[in-house]
């Protein structure tokens, strides 16, 4: 069940940054294929993103499918906003859509 104080951390986090990746493990040495796709999508386009490792905190590994409404992991949200998981964000790269929504929010 999700507390006030989670929401709260979790809506700090996803607020912290424009781009945030809530994966199984980091940028540096993602833990699933889909995790990894995700980091190397954000790493050819060259933004700038934060990880957050599920793997390390049980508490916002459950969390977060209740916070998105999304039972996967990895999560994306750019500007606050939740974008979708690793088929979301392969399918918005390739018709190019991503690099646009990031453009937009990097410049904001």
């Amino acid at each position: 069940m999700m507390t006030p104080e989670l929401q709260e951390r979790l809506t700090s986090i996803i607020n912290g940054d424009k781009i945030v990746v809530f994966m199984k493990g980091n940028k540096l040495m993602p833990q699933c294929g889909f995790s990894n796709n995700v980091v190397q999508i954000l790493n050819i386009l060259g933004v700038p993103f934060t990880t957050v490792d599920v793997l390390a905190d049980y508490d916002i590994r459950q969390g977060i499918k209740e916070f998105s409404n999304w039972p996967t992991i990895p999560q994306v949200y750019v500007n606050g906003e939740f974008i979708g998981g690793s088929d979301i964000l392969i399918e918005l790269y390739q018709n190019g859509e991503l690099q646009q929504m990031l453009e937009v929010a990097l410049a904001s």
